[in-house]
């Protein structure tokens, strides 16, 4: 995609942004809302770059959580508290979707709930991954108002075009934030996305590091890092951490706190390094310490 049109995609996400009740990363990758049903909740996205971890996280995230919402009041606040994946392949470009379903729920009255989902992962070829997550019900944060979520699906009338002129300050930043990792993508020849979402580990020996800049373009709906893009950075983080070309086949993601400041930093460790598998552990924290995840993953050497 050129840089006028990945502008012009970032404009609109902005401008379907708008309407309240969901969040930039859904709206820019185009979350289609083909289904939503307790029993069965297809989303779907169209995939452009086959690495971007960021987009299929947000992807299962969402869709696990709208299963269990649709028993829900539709304008409650969910938040991820674990997520597995077992990946076979990450997605190739084209249609990507993902079939959940929820199991019901554990703990008594509304708030604390915890809602329990499964996901299946495909694109044209099939199956590429399947998962589960848990998500507790919880209030607003004091002053956020939650409203329904807005379940476009594809085909929906575009919003009005904004221009740049129009925008307000937290819109700004995520159209220069935009600009900045076009110009940057160009340079290195990487894939717009891995600086967009901020998924860039530098790697050393036996571990890695990834400082992820915090903003509207990486938020949910009540302002933290969204659920899927935390499991990004923690899975991006932890591939670095290996040498060579090893594949991401499962990790278990722990969510312990808000993904709040000025940025997040993951840090990786090698835990086991075999000839056929490695076991990588992963620490996300805020700038103030605070640890926002804790993940630990499996990944198997390259054929």
């Amino acid at each position: 995609m050129s840089p006028e049109l990945i502008r012009r995609r970032v404009l609109r996400a902005i401008a379907l942004n708008r309407t309240p009740g969901y969040h930039f990363p859904g709206n820019f990758i185009d979350l289609s809302f083909d289904r939503v049903a307790s029993a069965g909740t297809r989303l779907t996205y169209e995939n452009e770059d086959e690495g971007d971890i960021g987009s299929l996280a947000v992807l299962a995230d969402f869709a696990l959580g709208a299963s269990i919402r649709a028993a829900l009041d539709p304008a409650t606040r969910l938040a991820t508290v674990s997520m597995t994946l077992e990946l076979a392949a990450m997605p190739r470009a084209g249609m990507v979707g993902a079939l959940s379903h929820c199991h019901g729920f554990v703990g008594e009255g509304e708030e604390g709930r915890i809602g329990r989902g499964r996901v299946v992962l495909a694109d044209a070829g099939g199956e590429i991954g399947y998962g589960s997550g848990a998500f507790m019900v919880l209030e607003p944060p004091s002053g956020v108002a939650l409203h329904p979520v807005p379940m476009r699906k594809r085909g929906d009338p575009d919003p009005a075009q904004l221009d740049e002129r129009d925008l307000a300050p937290d819109e700004l930043r995520i159209l220069r934030h935009a600009d900045e990792a076009l110009e940057r993508a160009a340079k290195t020849g990487q894939p717009f996305t891995r600086h967009f979402w901020g998924l860039l580990p530098q790697s050393a020996a036996g571990s890695a590091a990834c400082v992820m800049p915090n903003g509207p373009h990486v938020g949910n709906r009540v302002g933290y890092v969204q659920g899927g893009i935390l499991f990004a950075l923690g899975a991006a983080t932890a591939a670095a951490a290996l040498p060579g070309n090893w594949r991401l086949a499962s990790m278990a993601a722990a969510f312990i706190s808000p993904g709040q400041g000025p940025a997040l930093k993951a840090q990786s460790s090698v835990v086991h390094q075999g000839q056929r598998v490695a076991v990588v552990r992963t620490e996300v924290a805020r700038s103030d310490g605070r640890r926002v995840l804790d993940a630990m993953s499996t990944h198997t050497a390259p054929t």
